[in-house]
This record gives structure tokens, C-alpha cells and sequence, in this order.
């Protein structure tokens, strides 16, 4: 059974690992050398309040988490956020990512964001797929910006617009 809550302090091994496991073998970061658990600690005490930070557990083990952050740093931008998820190899297709999306994203609109942007590597096709399924839009592209794996990589810009879902009604 997967659980969703609320990351705390003593995630944060298990979340480094999943996101080393994911800066050596995915382009879904830039990063390209493994980060330290010091450097995972500033990253941790960014989260809280109107950026959350949320992991899904299986079995008492982290599977993946899930984030919303700052889309850029100017104030009219404050209702604009990005997401971020990360799954575990070992618990890739079981449906983890898209529990933690449901949430992140109830979380958003609890928080009441105008719109989330999702910025998914060219080729991430799982990405693509779970974004779209949550009324993700393609909103644009950004060609050979990340260097990684000997190769230029694009970024694609997905959108959800949040509002226009209430105006659904």
C-alpha cells in the first residue's frame, strides 16, 4: 500500500539516494555529479509552507516524492509553481507517480496557484504521459539546453492552468 505524507528530516537519505540513482542513469535532472547529504540538507530546508515536499512510502520505505517550487524568483510569478517528482527505480509502473501527482497538485490548488508547470526532458515519454493525464498542455520548447549523456538535450514546457479547471464547474 503507498502512502503519501509529508516529508521530514529523516527522509532525506533515502530521498538523496533517489535522486543520485536518478542524476547517474536519467536525464530528468541536469545535475551531473551525485549530491552529498550536506547539499540535500540546504535543498530540504527550502520546502514547507507554500512549497511542499511530500513522499510516497511503500512498506515503510520512500518509493519517491513529489515537490512544488518557485517557477522563477520575480514577484509576479508568485502564483506560478513548478513540480518535481522522483520515483525510485524500484518502484517505477506501480502507479507511484501518479498518486503523488493527484496530491502535489490538490496541494497546489489548495495553495491556490494559478498554474503548475511540469519541464520534462525530451524523450521522457512516462513523463509526457502522466503530465498529460492530468490536463497538462504543451506549452513550448527549449532545444539543446542541458548537455548530459554526451548529448544536447531539450526541455519541454507542460502546463496546467488551474483556474480554468474551477471555471469548469
Amino acid at each position: 500500500m503507498v502512502q503519501i505524507r509529508d516529508a521530514h528530516l529523516g527522509d532525506l537519505p533515502a530521498l538523496l539516494d533517489i535522486y543520485n540513482e536518478a542524476i547517474r542513469t536519467l536525464t530528468a535532472t541536469f545535475d551531473l555529479e551525485e549530491q552529498t547529504l550536506a547539499q540535500r540538507k540546504k535543498w530540504f530546508e527550502k520546502y514547507g509552507g507554500a512549497f511542499p515536499l511530500i513522499v510516497a512510502e511503500v512498506d515503510g520505505k520512500a518509493a519517491g516524492y513529489g515537490s512544488l517550487s518557485p517557477f522563477r524568483d520575480k514577484e509576479a510569478y508568485a502564483r506560478t509553481t513548478e513540480v518535481s517528482l522522483y520515483i525510485s527505480s524500484e518502484f517505477r509502473g506501480r502507479g507511484i507517480g501518479k498518486k503523488l501527482m493527484k496530491e502535489i497538485l490538490q496541494r497546489a490548488r489548495d495553495l491556490d496557484y494559478h498554474t503548475v508547470i511540469g519541464s520534462i526532458t525530451g524523450g521522457n515519454e512516462s513523463s509526457v504521459s502522466l503530465h498529460k493525464s492530468f490536463g497538462f498542455e504543451f506549452a513550448g520548447c527549449l532545444k539543446e539546453v542541458g548537455f548530459k549523456f554526451g548529448q544536447w538535450q531539450d526541455v519541454h514546457y507542460y502546463q496546467l492552468i488551474l483556474d480554468k479547471e474551477k471555471t469548469k464547474g
